[in-house]
């Protein structure tokens, strides 16, 4: 049985609004963890992860166009979550953490890592990260319906309560084994509106807006391959849809020259891109490459 630890929910003030986070609290002096969602998801992502780090002070916010930090406005961008970020760690006084991503979570790490290194004591990217482009003139809402599938589908529909919305995901093969209070949380998170038409809280605007800077800018690109800060990256077995080869390819891996960079990788079987944080044992395979990471880091508060 997992741990089920303390919590707040808390606003931060940002360029556009007030980003929703949630907050795990530490004990002093056991570090902080910065944990960064992916596309079409939300803080309560890292809830299971949270609960593997008793002592580390964990904070997961909602990036804008998401959860709740669907209305926080102006446009989304890798650099401006960056941006975002380094608010809340200035919100919570903190000078360093370690900074964790999840799928685009990663290239917003490695993005907020390459603009502000003396605030970032080391990186774990999980299942993200690592770029890819796409052809040049592809319709980005085709590629993100062929990626990401039913994230994306989402979007366009209406569920009549959230048991709707909880089995509309049920049905989705990556998910077909994640279950429990923690997962139905994550998912009501992502619900705006009122019965019988409830609907994603992902703004569609925002997820175009960074899936053209995540897929078109070399800028993006070149960020995982340009740090300054010890860095490691998890990659999940299984792909979005549960598929027997992940988003990144054994060969994709060994090619990207990354090991050679100095980014320390490490392959994860068993799980596919949503299971690595949402799982429990992908949870507990994160949490511990975040362990070693907090404990080789120093602990710094403003």
């Amino acid at each position: 049985m997992q741990q089920q630890r303390e919590y707040e929910d808390t606003g931060v003030e940002v360029d556009g609004g007030r980003l929703a986070v949630r907050r795990w609290p530490g004990r002093p002096g056991a570090g902080t963890l910065l944990a960064v969602h992916g596309i079409a998801s939300n803080g309560l992502a890292w809830t299971r992860v949270a609960g593997e780090l008793d002592g580390v002070e964990v904070i997961a916010p909602d990036l804008r166009g998401r959860g709740l930090s669907r209305d926080v406005a102006g446009p989304a961008s890798m650099a401006r979550h960056a941006d975002d970020l380094r608010a809340v760690l200035d919100h919570f006084a903190v000078e360093r953490a370690v900074l964790a991503g999840h799928s685009m979570g990663g290239f917003v790490a490695c993005v907020a890592a390459r603009r502000d290194p003396l605030r970032y004591s080391r990186l774990v990217l999980v299942d993200g990260g690592l770029g890819f482009p796409v052809p040049e003139g592809a319709d980005i809402d085709a590629v993100l319906h062929a990626v990401i599938g039913p994230a994306m589908r989402k979007l366009e529909m209406t569920f009549e309560d959230r048991a709707a919305y909880h089995a509309f995901w049920a049905g989705h093969p990556a998910f077909a084994e994640l279950r429990g209070p923690d997962v139905e949380a994550y998912l009501d998170r992502d619900l705006t509106g009122a019965e019988p038409e409830l609907r994603s809280a992902c703004r569609a605007a925002a997820i175009r807006e960074d899936a053209e800077d995540e897929l078109r800018n070399p800028e993006v690109f070149a960020a995982i391959h340009e740090l300054t800060v010890p860095a490691e990256m998890l990659w999940a077995e299984r792909g979005l849809q549960d598929e027997p080869v992940g988003l990144y390819a054994p060969d994709v891996v060994a090619a990207s020259g990354l090991e050679a960079e100095g980014v320390a990788l490490h392959f994860v079987p068993g799980e596919n891109h949503y299971s690595i944080v949402l799982g429990l044992s992908g949870a507990r395979t994160v949490a511990a490459h975040v362990r070693d990471a907090v404990a080789a880091s120093p602990v710094a508060r403003a």
